[in-house]
Order: structure tokens, then sequence, then C-alpha cells
């Protein structure tokens, strides 16, 4: 494509703030034009968008804007924006020049035009996937570096139980776990899962919560003297089971709670007065407060990457129109690591 071409431009819009479940109809296909030049007059990008990232927090911005969040809503009628890997194709800015790989807020299209640029980010290391930046070396990948580094400042020897742990998040908290020396448990739910988490991410056991009619019971059965770290990703009848079996002085990390994404009215938690009785410290946080982080992150997971110390495992669908399939399919776990869509191949 020529700079300056007007091109079509497929996209994914919201069509109308959603109730409950998520379903592929909520989200509609449309083809519009874009003019592969930056607005004269301010600084801006034309990027091609490589590939889009899927993650559970979308949910939070597609429904109607009447309770306070950490993430303002979508518009319904406009393009889906989310976390993806896009490729410059012409700019009014100093700090990106045509052919740099950025990654950071894009739309859900071919093409985006972006003003807001700092969310955007240059990537430096070219040696690795270019999905990584969705993933294990963007939000994920920092969320669980501050949520367990940070949040929890976990010791070798401590026990660790993980909800969600074949998720995004999930997998990689329990491999930083392995290499500081913790014995990990993860919960998914289905066999596949289970047997990625022990056989090659390297959890010491792990189990399916879909099989278990006493969540309490099986926290037991992992943990006979209890939980040091809970890396909370799930919420409800989990975070019920898991306040029971913490440890004194136990520490529980509150990333995500997707079981009470899609619920008019969440349910609520009995458990509680155990972080009184147990002196638990529980701490819900979000990523961006630890921003000031990501260069030292860097530092320690691109060697490590490098080395083959830990494995990330990705879901990735092929074409634009896979995305609100690929959105959707989080909350059934239907995605096995990782969701990914490649838009296009660079």
């Amino acid at each position: 494509m020529a700079k300056g071409e007007e091109v079509s431009n497929k996209q994914v819009l919201l069509k109308d703030y959603v109730v409950g479940f998520p379903k592929e109809t909520d989200m509609v296909h449309n083809t519009g034009t874009i003019k592969l030049k930056a607005p004269e007059g301010s600084e801006a990008i034309v990027v091609k968008n490589l590939c889009l990232s899927c993650d559970p927090y979308m949910r939070i911005r597609m429904t109607k804007p009447d309770k306070p969040s950490y993430f303002p809503p979508f518009t319904p009628g406009s393009a889906i924006t989310g976390y993806g890997v896009a490729k410059v194709v012409d700019s009014t800015s100093p700090k990106f020049k045509e052919g740099d790989l950025v990654w950071g807020m894009i739309g859900w299209e071919e093409y985006s035009v972006i003003t807001m640029l700092d969310s955007l980010f240059k990537i430096e290391h070219t040696d690795v996937p270019l999905s990584y930046y969705t993933g294990i070396l963007w939000m994920p990948g920092m969320t669980a570096y501050a949520g367990f580094y940070e949040v929890c400042s976990p010791k070798k020897g401590e026990t660790v139980f993980i909800s969600a742990a074949a998720g995004a998040v999930g997998q990689l908290v329990g491999q930083f776990a392995k290499l500081l020396g913790c014995f990990v448990v993860g919960s998914a739910g289905s066999k596949e899962k289970v047997d990625l988490l022990k056989n090659k991410l390297g959890f010491d056991e792990a189990f399916n919560y879909k099989e278990e009619n006493d969540l309490d019971a099986a926290l037991r059965r992992y943990f006979p003297e209890g939980i040091d770290i809970y890396f909370e990703n799930v919420g409800g009848k989990m975070l019920d089971a898991v306040l029971l079996n913490m440890k004194v002085r136990g520490r529980i990390s509150v990333c995500g709670m997707i079981s009470q994404y899609n619920l008019e009215k969440p349910e609520g938690v009995q458990n509680l007065f155990c972080l009184i009785s147990k002196q638990i410290r529980m701490e819900g946080f979000t990523v961006f407060s630890y921003y000031h982080l990501y260069n030292k992150f860097l530092d320690f997971i691109i060697p490590i990457i490098k080395e083959g110390k830990v494995a990330y495992v990705e879901d990735i669908a092929e074409g634009l129109d896979k995305a609100p399939g690929g959105l959707v399919g989080l909350f059934s776990g239907r995605n096995v690591g990782k969701q990914v869509v490649v838009v296009a191949r660079d």
C-alpha cells in the first residue's frame, strides 16, 4: 500500500452494551475506508495492526457506564480497542517513524489512526515473537510480575496457589514461583489445561475445579498445612474456599475475578472473617500502578525467555473475523494459554 492512499479498513464494532455473558453477535463487522497518512497539525501516526490481545478486562468495558471502573467503556457503534502490536505506516511524530514496530492500545481493525501516543511504545526486542508483546512482554507478564513479586513479597519454600492458572497471567505466576523455589498448585477448567500446567509449565500439582464437588476439601488435599500465597483470578466460590485454607499472615494478590464479570448480581463471599482471624493481607491491584517497573521487568524476563527458563503458551486465531470468538471464548475457558488474534503478518 502506498503512503497516503485511501484503502478499505475492516473493523470489529461493539453493537451495544452487553448484559450477562457476551456473545459474538454483540460485536459486528464493518468495512470502512482510511487514508494512510497521518493528519497534519498534531502528533499522530497511522499503523497497520498485526496482532490483537483478547483479555478478560475487556468484558468490563462492554458494560453500560453506570458504575465506577478503572477503564473507560467502549462506545457502541465504534471499533473495539485493546492492546496489540502494529507497524507504523506514516507519522507526524518525532517519537515514531515509518516502519517502526509498536505495541500498546490499538483498534480492532486493519489500520488505525492514533493520536494518543503516550499509550504506544516502540518495540526494541525483535528477536522474540511479536505476539509476546500482547502477553508475556506486556500486560499479562507485567501483571504476573508485579502481582507476585511486589504485592505478595514471596519467599523461597512458600506454598502458592493460582486460580485460572493456564491463562495469560496464571501460567507465568506459577513459573515465577517455581523459579523462586516455591511449591506451586494451579486450578484450571479441563484435563488438557491441567496436563499443560504439570507437564509443560512445571507446576507441582494442578486440578480441574469443575471435577471438584468440594473446593475446600480439594485445597486441603493439596495444601495440608495451608496456603502462603494465593494469586486470585477467579473470585466467588474459589475465593471463599481459599480463605478457609490460608495460613496465618498469608497474602492474597487480587488480579481479577473472571467468574463475576458476567453476573448481574455478584456472588457473596462468606468467609471474610478469615482475613481477621488469620491476619491475611488481601490486596487488589492494577498493572497501571507498576508502569515504572517496566524496564526492570524486561531486564528480568528477556534473559529467562532466551535461556528457556520460562515457557509461554499462546492460543492464536488467524484473521480479524476471529476476534469476537476469541474474546467470547475467554469466558467459557475455550482458550488454552494467552488468546491472540493475528490480523496480518508483517
